[in-house]
């Protein structure tokens, strides 16, 4: 555990048959408090707030070098740069958007696929050793992004009043049942939508870095005694979490990005 977590952190001295007579240390909300590490203008920065703006620094620092001097005969990190924008581009955006109306949604998409993926994937860094969108206001903040969009293209494109039909479903030929599809409708799309989309991401990376962090404890817990191959096979678990998370960690910044293009593709729908 960093030296920047709070007094709640693991005590590693606890091992199986240790003198100190101490269990477990079964981790908990303590793996994911942390103390300010420095504080500038009276603003308290922590871990997963560095980690995050590190995370902008690294998409940016990276497609500035890939594409600040584009060439025709690509290198290796035009090349790298090219793949993953164009992965995002027709992966995600053409197929959910189309290429007429999507092409001008790629560079926000493509940002936020990015940026969510490495904040995922510092859960499995040295020293970092966290996932920063395990702490709710970050998936919360980007999921208030998407939202925004929604509904300003939502407005735009239909006018206030079509706008609301757009959201509620309204359909005058479903008869008795409208007003409660209306009902549900509103509810889902204007109050459940944004929340589910930021609690999918969050939960995904707040368990994942939890049952690593139980594997990586329970490895050094058991290494003491004849308990040492118990020790060696949570390691091994250890590793095929780490391999696990990757996949997972990837697979959470498509779908955030996935949704966000289906909510554009619902606010630019034509109503009928």
């Amino acid at each position: 555990m960093s030296a920047d977590q709070t007094t709640l952190a693991f005590d590693w001295s606890c091992r199986v048959f240790a003198d100190n007579g101490c269990g477990f240390p079964s981790p908990g909300l303590q793996s994911f408090l942390f103390k300010p590490m420095f504080t500038v203008g009276g603003l308290h920065f922590n871990k997963p707030m560095l980690l995050a703006i590190l995370s902008s620094l690294v998409v940016v620092g990276v497609f500035w070098a890939a594409f600040s001097k584009a060439k025709v005969v690509p290198g290796k990190l035009q090349m790298v740069g090219e793949a993953g924008y164009d992965f995002v581009r027709r992966g995600i955006v053409y197929e959910t958007l189309g290429k007429r109306e999507g092409e001008k949604y790629v560079p926000l998409m493509v940002s936020l696929f990015f940026f969510i993926w490495i904040m995922n994937l510092w859960s499995i860094i040295p020293v970092a050793q966290f996932p920063v969108t395990s702490i709710i206001a970050f998936p919360a903040a980007l999921a208030i992004v998407v939202y925004l969009t929604w509904m300003i293209l939502t407005f735009r494109k239909h006018g206030f009043v079509g706008g609301m039909k757009n959201l509620t479903g309204y359909d005058k030929s479903l008869g008795p049942i409208l007003p409660l599809v209306v009902v549900i409708e509103f509810f889902s799309n204007v109050l459940v939508r944004p929340f589910t989309h930021a609690v999918r991401l969050f939960a995904n990376m707040f368990a994942g870095h939890l049952l690593l962090v139980m594997f990586t404890v329970a490895s050094w817990y058991l290494l003491n005694g004849w308990l040492i191959p118990a020790g060696a096979v949570s390691f091994v678990m250890t590793m095929v979490m780490i391999l696990f998370e990757l996949f997972v960690q990837a697979v959470q910044a498509y779908v955030f990005v996935l949704l966000a293009c289906s909510y554009v593709q619902g606010a630019l729908a034509e109503h009928h």
